[in-house]
């Protein structure tokens, strides 16, 4: 492969191994992990549950290959998904044997290997060694001009959308050519794999690829060119690969064909934490790797060392539940240690408030807050978290993101309303006078701030005055026109109608929300999430000023860090990642469980959700706490909630239940599920049985009992939800926030002054007359 390598590599591949003293660097492994070190040739599959010490298995691994004189540094590839796991495995290996790992020029991330290999042979597809990378922005571009020289609608079809299809034929390996024809019909009635080879037509002609390119173009050198394929094969005398899991077809493909000759491959990973099906990952690379390499040995690491005991079993009956696994069951030889706390809470706001007290305690006994996390399924969470900690001032950082309030979405939402309520503010109008495209592009915004200036008047005055002469033409003057048209409504709405409902108006009736849901964007679908969040949000006041101005309150909340900052990410974010104390809320049904992924997926969604499930609980190394509520806010309106079906799936023996008095029983992941699905209270004795699940869920979704409930009505509180017998004004008890008076009354849901606890929102049915 390179020159002034070949000789000492063939030197090196001729001599035997070395039978030099290996036993530092083997030291301190347990029998497992000492296995899949020195099982060096022949296929070998590690199975490594979290917190096992794969990482360290596998640099040992490359550090015995190397001490050994099996291979050159160069005849080895190590592939890693991200560079800072490729930076850590070169670090390590260069502590355990010195600086031969230098010259280990095949070990990074898929792309960065997949790049030089191309680089080498780029005339082979059209291109030169030169190419240019493209990142997502310039591919969703030229997706864009592709469309347009197609003569097609971009409003309707978008270069966001093409690239969202492009992405993933490549990430299966298909070039145009090997598309389905009947997959092309999904994208621009029926010219979506035309598009997709102009796409890659003008890639050429630009001397350019993306960073999908970099893997089919591999595949078609080798498939096209079985000379070269073989100098890898030969070069490439053993392989490891990471996180094996989270390969998509691609990735298996192209390391299946470079394996074939030595057959010394080594894939790391854990089936039960493939949770990135949808960016591509295959969790059936890894199941069907016997059958790929047929002798492969297995090992598994099960020995964890993060963990008490009490999580792991948790976690290990959880997935159990998932028939789709190799199977492996976690240990720890540590003793005791807390059960898995679970907690049923009324509402999304309760939960904030009752984690942050959480939070608080944990503190005020000396432990750090960057020793905790919250942990939630999606982005829309966040906002009852960061609102809590920020009124709490407690620092936090957001992972994998911007806070709430930052993101693009909810900033757009608040320039709306923003205008609504001042619409002389140019800041909020300049952001979203197109947004969505209304035809009034660059260089009429530039005509208005003309117009302002000389006029001394606001942009949207100026708007006005433009519509008085002939200066816009066509789309931009009518787009302007209606947009005008829509804040003057909304500003009349804002004196009767409340800031929740107020806000959904303006996002449907602008687009904005259409604009998101005919998004082809993978992240669309939690800004449509956090959109609803909004709506929620602002369902908490009584009117858009206060909204507003709470907002610009807590966005200008600066934090000190001192003692640390909570950890707050999705899970998807928290992979790799451990803490002493893990938060891990809304575990709910179509939260946790995602809707979205089941109705997309089936049981593989299902599965996959478990899988997040797994790998949530096992971030946890001493304290693992799990909440769900019993109503949530959608789009401003309460909704009875089913606690998720994971919650049934927990061995009971390692759950402590926590549930608030009043409101579950004891056995509170059956209990909370008739509970949270009727709004009522029920006796402890009732059993929820699980089979009838399903039958519940669909009696939720038509608003009637659950067939299990039928002839239980003796068990069935008299208080009924929508009716109460409590009056505002009249003195009430609450067993754990004490006296108090009812302020307002909504349903059976009261908002109470406690005369210590402060205003709190509570069922009916934890309160009694003194």
């Amino acid at each position: 492969m390179t020159g002034n390598t070949s000789l000492s590599a063939r030197a090196m591949a001729a001599a035997p191994p070395s039978n030099a003293d290996t036993s530092a660097y083997l030291e301190g492994l347990n029998e497992m992990q000492r296995e899949a070190v020195i099982s060096a040739d022949g296929p070998v599959l590690v199975l490594a549950g979290a917190g096992t010490g794969k990482t360290r298995a596998l640099t040992t691994r490359l550090a015995h290959l190397l001490t050994t004189r099996r291979a050159a540094p160069w005849q080895i590839l190590a592939v890693t998904f991200t560079n800072k796991a490729a930076r850590e495995m070169k670090e390590r290996v260069g502590h355990l044997i010195g600086d031969t790992v230098e010259g280990m020029q095949w070990l990074g991330t898929f792309h960065s290997v997949a790049a030089k290999i191309l680089r080498i042979h780029a005339e082979l597809v059209g291109l030169k060694p030169s190419f240019t990378i493209i990142d997502t922005d310039d591919q969703i571009r030229l997706c864009k001009q592709v469309i347009e020289l197609e003569g097609l609608d971009e409003k309707r079809w978008t270069g966001r959308g093409l690239a969202a299809f492009v992405d993933d034929w490549k990430n299966r390996g298909l070039t145009p050519d090997k598309v389905p024809d009947n997959e092309g019909h999904f994208f621009a009635a029926g010219k979506g794999i035309d598009l997709y080879r102009n796409y890659q037509q003008r890639l050429v002609s630009l001397n350019a690829a993306d960073f999908g390119d970099l893997l089919v173009h591999n595949l078609t050198i080798f498939q096209t060119h079985r000379d070269i394929l073989e100098k890898y094969q030969t070069n490439f005398r053993y392989m490891l690969v990471d996180e094996y899991q989270d390969t998509n077809v691609a990735q298996y493909l192209w390391l299946r064909l470079l394996a074939q000759q030595h057959r010394n491959i080594c894939c790391v990973g854990d089936d039960d934490q493939s949770i990135y099906g949808w960016r591509g990952a295959e969790v059936a690379n890894i199941l069907k790797f016997e059958k790929d390499f047929p002798g492969a040995k297995v090992i598994r690491l099960e020995q964890n060392y993060r963990s008490t005991a009490p999580i792991l079993a948790a976690a290990s009956g959880l997935i159990e539940s998932n028939k789709t696994r190799l199977g492996k069951t976690l240990w720890t030889e540590q003793d005791g240690g807390q059960k898995v706390q679970l907690r049923g809470i009324w509402d999304g706001e309760e939960e904030a408030r009752t984690v942050t007290d959480d939070i608080e305690a944990e503190q005020s006994k000396g432990r750090s807050l960057s020793d905790m996390a919250v942990l939630v399924r999606a982005s829309f969470q966040m906002r009852s978290f960061e609102e809590r900690f920020n009124m709490a001032g407690l620092p936090y950082q957001v992972v994998g993101g911007p806070r709430f309030y930052e993101r693009e979405e909810t900033r757009d939402t608040l320039a709306y309303l923003r205008l609504v309520r001042n619409i002389d503010d140019d800041l909020s109008f300049s952001r979203i006078v197109n947004k969505p495209r209304r035809g009034f592009g660059v260089k009429a915004v530039q005509s208005l701030e003309l117009i302002s200036r000389k006029a001394r008047v606001s942009m949207a005055a100026a708007g006005r005055i433009a519509l008085e002469t002939d200066k816009l033409k066509g789309k931009a003057r009518s787009g302007l026109a209606g947009f005008l048209d829509a804040l003057e409504r909304w500003s009349h709405m804002t004196k009767e109608t409340d800031p929740a409902t107020l806000t959904e108006t303006v996002l449907e009736e602008s687009g904005y929300t259409d604009f998101w849901k005919n998004s082809k964007s993978p992240t669309a679908p939690s800004k449509l999430d956090n959109l609803k969040e909004m709506v929620n949000a602002a369902g908490e006041f009584e009117t858009l000023e206060g909204y507003l101005d709470h907002v610009s309150l807590v966005s200008d909340i600066n934090q000190t860090t001192d003692g640390g900052q909570i950890w707050l990410m999705t899970l998807h974010a928290a992979k790799g990642l451990e803490w002493p104390v893990v938060f891990l809320p809304g575990w709910e049904e179509d939260i946790f469980p995602s809707a979205r992924s089941l109705d997309e997926n089936g049981n593989d969604g299902l599965e996959e959700e478990r899988r997040l499930a797994y790998v949530g609980i096992t971030r946890a190394m001493e304290s693992c706490r799990i909440s769900f509520a019993a109503n949530r806010q959608i789009y401003g309106r309460w909704q009875s909630a089913m606690p998720s079906r994971f919650i049934d799936e927990l061995p009971e023996e390692f759950v402590e239940v926590m549930s608030e008095p009043g409101l579950y029983g004891a056995a509170a992941s059956d209990l909370a599920a008739y509970s949270s699905f009727s709004g009522v209270k029920m006796e402890e004795e009732t059993y929820y049985d699980n089979p009838g699940w399903k039958r519940a869920r669909q009696a939720k979704r038509h608003n009637t009992r659950p067939p299990a409930l039928e002839g239980k009505a003796e068990l069935i509180a008299t208080s009924t939800p929508g009716s109460t017998s409590f009056k505002t004004g009249e003195r009430v008890f609450h067993q754990k926030f004490g006296y108090g008076e009812v302020k307002t009354i909504e349903g059976n849901k009261l908002e109470v002054a406690f005369e210590k606890a402060g205003t709190k929102k509570v069922i009916d049915t934890f309160l009694e007359r003194p």
